[in-house]
């Protein structure tokens, strides 16, 4: 439920404060893959996983795994080529989530039997042979359809997500997979989007758990002015689920239009990016909501982006957080070259924020339009990638270190 909507005096840092370096360049066309749109995600071993939308043998998109190689190298294995010439699937955009076994789950946008999007598990076997599993094809009767987000599980095992399109009304789903004994799987639907009033529609985001096991995400569209929500899912007795509208976007200078999943710190506060809005020139927002007695959220704006020509334009993806309470993003435009950055954002004293900017993409050989989100390693660096650049087109993964 919207509250008010409040900014906090930012602090604009204008130099380079980490250095990057570009772990791995796709080579645009069918080689390995390309576009790579997820943010990379590591095993326990250190090695790198990441899937492509496009590029590898049929242009549908690869996963792939980065192995240290010595000192600065990288070896890439393609681990499964996506080949929609039958059921299989189509354009991996959201980021992979791996098990406690190794094995790799992940969405695809298009494909599978209905060419709604699948989910799928990727399974190591001797040989490093990787095989292939559906645990679900979307689209037969009001199941949801285009899954772009990432799966998240629970505990239990259990996967849940979100779909762009599809459902009772066609405006996106929050589903649930629970595994069966014999490898099968089970879909629930949780909750079917409507614009009815606060409803959110378009729910682009992956999800994230409460402590308490309620869901939280963003929609890009619907709510009381029809750019967007950050919702609550509230687990009840008997498996029942009640969507609860925190709060809805598109007051004056507000952001609008949010992408990205929503992330805690340690007090229970969430954060997020909108890809729009704010009070520059539509650049985007990076938000804040408080919880208040009574089931209430204030919202805060803690960076309105686009302030300068340097500045980072159209944060897509969502954000990390560190142990000090330091906000790490990318966005897909802006920059000195215009072709996106990776940002810091710091809290200071008397509720401030600065940002630092760690890296502005387009100069040289460097990667451009960083779409995805960012991940650590057990040293504190970043780890991303782009879906365009490099030294051939197709995009990067790359590290920075600060």
């Amino acid at each position: 439920m919207l509250l008010a909507v409040f900014s906090a005096a930012v602090l604009v840092v204008t130099r380079a404060a980490a250095q990057e370096t570009i772990l791995y360049n796709f080579i645009g066309g069918r080689a390995g893959g390309s576009d790579p749109e997820g943010a990379p995600i590591f095993d326990a071993a250190g090695n790198l996983y990441a899937s492509t939308c496009y590029g590898a043998e049929y242009n549908h998109g690869s996963v792939i795994e980065l192995t240290p190689a010595g000192v600065g190298n990288w070896a890439e294995t393609v681990l499964h080529v996506f080949d929609a010439r039958g059921s299989d699937g189509h354009c991996p955009r959201g980021s992979l989530v791996l098990d406690s076994a190794g094995n790799i789950y992940g969405t695809t946008d298009l494909g599978g039997v209905y060419n709604l999007g699948t989910i799928f598990e990727l399974s190591p076997s001797t040989g490093g042979i990787w095989t292939e599993t559906f645990l679900h094809h979307f689209g037969s009767g009001h199941d949801g359809a285009s899954p772009i987000a990432g799966l998240i599980f629970d505990a239990s095992g259990n996967l849940y997500g979100t779909t762009i399109a599809g459902g009772a009304y066609n405006s996106g789903t929050v589903f649930e997979l629970t595994p069966n004994a014999g490898g099968s799987w089970t879909e629930t639907i949780l909750h079917n989007f409507r614009h009815n009033g606060l409803d959110g529609t378009v729910p682009g985001s992956s999800l994230v758990f409460d402590a308490s096991g309620n869901l939280y995400g963003t929609t890009a569209s619907g709510g009381s002015y029809n750019q967007g929500t950050v919702f609550e899912l509230a687990q009840g007795a008997g498996g029942s689920w009640t969507e609860i509208t925190l709060y809805s976007f598109g007051a004056d200078k507000d952001g609008k239009d949010p992408y990205s999943n929503v992330i805690f710190d340690s007090a229970g506060n969430l954060y997020g990016t909108t890809s729009e809005g704010g009070d520059h020139a539509n650049g985007g927002t990076l938000f804040e909501l408080m919880p208040q007695t009574g089931g209430l959220w204030t919202e805060t704006i803690l960076h309105d982006f686009g302030q300068s020509y340097t500045d980072g334009n159209q944060p897509d993806a969502g954000l990390i957080i560190d142990s000090a309470g330091t906000l790490y993003g990318t966005t897909r435009f802006g920059g000195t070259y215009g072709e996106g950055t990776v940002f810091e954002l710091t809290p200071t004293a008397g509720g401030s924020w600065m940002e630092t900017i760690l890296h502005r993409y387009g100069s040289g050989n460097d990667g451009t339009y960083p779409d995805a989100g960012l991940s650590f390693d057990a040293l504190g660096n970043l780890y991303g990638t782009t879906s365009g650049g490099g030294i051939d087109g197709g995009g990067t993964v790359y590290e920075i270190a600060p």
